[in-house]
């Protein structure tokens, strides 16, 4: 009966989250077209709704074409695993004081152990592909990633050090508690985690690995059909899971007014962080390689180790 519960919620989070990444394109394009005074979608469904329903059906009608030249096996086993650590990830999150995956004391440990894998999806992807354009995207990707990957979790730790627990529950109770959101005392490490979590995300600036006016598509140019959707479906489930990590770590998790139920308050605020990002792909263009290398490295890092630096002295002097 455990076993049958455990399938039936882990179904349920991935129809939710099916119908979140529906609706964050959907959101995106909308978006992205107000800033730029552009309508976006306004053609299928009222205002445009069902424009991503179309364009999903419209992906699993294509035909499926795999290059006669490609690594047939890893061509087709790569979008997979980009998309398994994407949704295995959300097996942490807390939504609410009653709602939420499993409760388990290193959900911080699992949640960027597991995601990192999804970097291999990316390479393998670019790599069986045979395609130039492809592995120079996948190599970007992979760079990219590994990168960023590092300021990202340094950005973590200082919040690790104030509340002395890697469970997600303990850290937002901890800020119910403290009477204050983490993103006020650890403001410098919310500045690296949201910058990092872009790169991570491979949006926009930091958008190399896909790079259109570059790489065609980058290290899916080759993917076709629900192999292509699978690569779309992976980034935004997990921008939605960054996103959730973000809300949990700096902005309370559930906690707000008593009007509102706990859910709704998490749901808010992951809204609110993914508009951050669709903000800066409407406004900012993108970074060139060595300018986004230079900056995790020369700048992201040092500040992530100022930040953890400052929190340990604090939490001595406090006792």
């Amino acid at each position: 009966m455990d076993y049958v519960m455990m399938f039936l919620y882990a179904l349920a989070v991935l129809m939710v989250l099916l119908g979140g990444v529906t609706f964050a394109i959907l959101a995106e394009r909308k978006v992205i077209g107000a800033i730029q005074l552009r309508p976006g979608p306004n053609r299928h469904g009222p205002w445009g709704l069902f424009q991503t329903v179309a364009d999903v059906l419209k992906l699993l009608l294509k035909e499926d074409i795999i290059p006669t030249k490609a690594d047939k096996p890893i061509f087709v086993l790569a979008p997979v695993l980009a998309f398994a650590p994407a949704f295995a990830v959300t097996a942490v999150l807390v939504y609410s004081s009653s709602v939420g995956g499993a409760d388990i004391n290193i959900g911080v440990l699992y949640f960027l152990g597991v995601s990192s894998i999804t970097m291999l999806g990316v390479l393998m992807g670019g790599w069986s592909s045979n395609n130039k354009y492809a592995l120079l995207g996948s190599i970007r990707g992979v760079a990219q990633m590994v990168s960023y990957e590092l300021p990202l979790i340094l950005s973590i730790i200082g919040i690790i050090i104030m509340v002395g627990s890697l469970n997600l529950t303990d850290i937002v109770m901890y800020q119910d508690r403290m009477g204050m959101w983490f993103i006020i005392p650890q403001f410098l490490g919310f500045c690296v985690y949201m910058i990092s979590s872009i790169a991570e995300l491979n949006r926009s600036p930091f958008d190399l690995p896909e790079a259109e006016s570059e790489l065609v598509a980058g290290y899916f140019t080759e993917y076709t059909g629900f192999r292509f959707a699978m690569f779309m479906l992976a980034e935004y489930t997990y921008a939605i899971a960054i996103a959730g990590l973000a809300t949990i770590l700096f902005l309370g998790g559930w906690l707000g007014p008593a009007f509102l139920p706990g859910i709704v308050w998490f749901l808010l605020k992951v809204c609110g962080v993914m508009f951050i990002w669709f903000w800066l792909t409407a406004t900012l263009p993108r970074a060139r390689v060595d300018q986004l290398m230079n900056f995790g490295w020369k700048v992201l890092i040092p500040i992530a180790l100022l930040n953890i630096v400052i929190t340990a002295i604090i939490k001595v002097w406090m006792g």
